[in-house]
């Protein structure tokens, strides 16, 4: 209970006057309700017994009176209650979400695309499911409870000595039950996390999927984390199924004593007729109230495994902050320098980056080369602040990245991911998602730098064109010139394109090469690419070999001087070519 409190107690705080009402509604609703029972033991004791149809009307018009006043303080009561949890479940998801965005991709990758999905979704609403029967069952359950056994004290006290026995006897078997059922419901919410894994690897892979044709495989492996679900629903849901017949069989045996004692009392003129009724309503509220406190006792684990699984989130400190005192003014607009920098991941026996120092300035293309594994891609991602190194300076211009305001940090760099993703929306939604305030003649140059306008004039809505989820209705060579386009309509001082070309033809490839050197002429240029001619005639061409700078200068004088390069070079093009 210690972590569901402890979500839930400050986002109560704001709502403390409808927490108020909600409360004296309840002590309403429950005043009502133990009033009914004494009205209707009067009606019976002096109306229906001495034949006074007057006072059987009066009190019935009471009771009517009493009813409505119950019902309408009940419904207001459920209404307020459902719109606070509503709220409640409102302002977690926006805390979650707020504190995923904060998250570096390092946060992202230890919890999990999936597990961050089910976080937000289905453990908010365990949580939201909760405080609706915490708001509407919490004050009215043990009120209703402790007023039944004064009011049935009030009518019979031997009969009410009966309680001491059945009430004991069914809170001890509804906590047997409750204390077994958190192991599953962890258990359940972690294979909803699978469940929702395999479903996203299997609509992105879906292509590969029926290219090797795996359907079979698949489909087998996402039934068997559906097995897997079912059977820790099942076991929970029979301790569940459990808890009902074990209720009711306690009322019954409770219902048969009270009226097997009542009977004899009544019988020996120590009881009315009516006080044996009202005091058989009188169980049947407080049992009533033992049942709610159990439903809302079965709820309790699984929210409180959901509020465990959500605080690991919004408790897990993101390991890219931004400065307490960022700087907002650059002194040397789009140059970048890395000194000596390292980086090395959580856990890992070797780093992946040693020592690198390098210098990019505005108006030059400095391409980064290297076999598979050797670094670039991170290398890339230290500058935009996707990784913070952990040894070293990464600089833009002339201030140290983790001390720059983000906002200027984002202005002044963007970044074409190697993998790059469209959102949902229109071409031209996409494509202003780094300057919203662009023009549709803005867009246009920019498909027209990044060779994609023909394909986007082609289709029917042109800019207004549909863009599925992830660009999955484009190709990728689509997919990667619309990346590039949107990152020239952001118009930034620092561009780095991470193997942006790789999904282009060569005749594509070489004009838009050309056309992106007119447009970022005074931009600083920044290319990681596996294809030698993409980057040949670059200004600076770095080499990285296990992380290691291995080399530096123009493609000719590497060809001389770096067998690293050298080798990258040959396996690609003869040495006619080379030269």
């Amino acid at each position: 209970m210690r972590a569901l409190l402890g979500l839930l107690r400050p986002r109560l705080h704001p709502y403390r006057r409808p927490l108020a009402l909600v409360v004296a509604l309840q002590l309403v609703q429950i005043a009502a309700t133990l009033t009914l029972p004494t009205l209707n033991a009067d009606v019976i004791n002096r109306g229906v017994l001495t034949g006074d149809t007057g006072y059987v009307l009066a009190s019935g018009g009471r009771m009517i009176a009493v009813t409505l006043l119950q019902v309408a303080a009940s419904v207001a009561a459920v209404w307020f209650g459902a719109r606070i949890a509503m709220g409640i479940g409102r302002d977690l998801r926006s805390a979650v979400f707020s504190r995923v965005q904060d998250f570096s991709v390092r946060e992202v990758g230890t919890f999990g695309t999936s597990s961050l999905i089910t976080r937000t979704t289905n453990d908010v609403q365990q949580v939201q499911t909760l405080a609706v029967l915490l708001l509407t069952m919490l004050v009215a359950a043990p009120l209703m409870c402790l007023g039944g056994i004064v009011m049935a004290l009030s009518q019979d006290v031997p009969l009410a000595l009966l309680m001491l026995v059945f009430v004991p006897l069914l809170g001890g078997a509804v906590g047997l039950i409750v204390r077994r059922m958190p192991v599953l419901f962890r258990g359940m919410q972690q294979r909803i996390d699978r469940v929702n894994r395999i479903m996203r690897e299997q609509i992105t892979g879906i292509r590969v999927v029926r290219a090797f044709v795996r359907d079979r495989h698949e489909q087998e492996r996402y039934a068997g984390a559906n097995a897997e679900l079912m059977r820790v629903a099942l076991r929970s849901g029979r301790l569940m199924a459990l808890l009902m017949p074990t209720i009711l069989i306690v009322w019954e045996l409770a219902t048969i004593a009270v009226v097997w004692v009542g009977g004899q009392r009544i019988d020996s003129g120590a009881l009315q007729a009516g006080s044996l009724i009202a005091f058989l309503g009188y169980l049947m509220q407080i049992l009533m109230a033992v049942m709610m406190t159990a439903f809302l006792m079965m709820q309790v684990p699984r929210a409180e495994v959901s509020a465990e699984r959500i605080r690991e989130v919004l408790e897990t400190e993101p390991s890219v902050v931004a400065p307490l005192a960022p700087v907002r003014a650059l002194r040397e607009k789009g140059r970048l320098s890395l000194h000596d920098v390292d980086f090395s991941y959580p856990g890992a026996e070797e780093p992946v980056l040693r020592g690198i120092s390098l210098t990019a300035r505005p108006g030059r293309t400095t391409a980064v080369i290297g076999s598979t594994g050797s670094g670039k891609t991170t290398l890339l991602h230290l500058i935009p602040r996707l990784f913070d190194a952990t040894g070293g300076r990464v600089l833009v211009g002339g201030a140290d990245v983790r001390e720059l305001d983000p906002d200027v940090l984002s202005r002044t760099v963007s970044l074409v991911p190697q993998k790059p993703y469209l959102f949902s929306g229109t071409v031209a939604s996409n494509l202003r998602y780094g300057n919203p305030d662009a023009t549709d003649d803005d867009l246009r140059h920019a498909l027209d730098v990044a060779q994609a306008r023909s394909f986007v004039d082609a289709l029917p809505e042109g800019l207004d064109a549909p863009v599925a989820q992830g660009g999955t209705n484009l190709s990728g060579g689509q997919r990667q010139r619309l990346a590039i386009a949107r990152a020239l309509v952001a118009r930034p001082d620092l561009y780095l394109f991470d193997d942006s070309f790789s999904a282009l033809d060569y005749a594509t490839d070489a004009a838009l090469r050309r056309a992106l050197a007119a447009e970022t002429r005074r931009a600083t240029v920044v290319i990681v690419a596996q294809r030698v001619s993409t980057i040949r005639d670059a200004d600076s061409i770095v080499v990285l070999d296990e992380g290691r700078v291995v080399g530096t200068g123009t493609h000719d004088h590497l060809m001389r001087t770096s067998p690293t390069y050298r080798e990258i070079v040959l396996s690609q093009l003869t040495e006619e070519e080379a030269a």
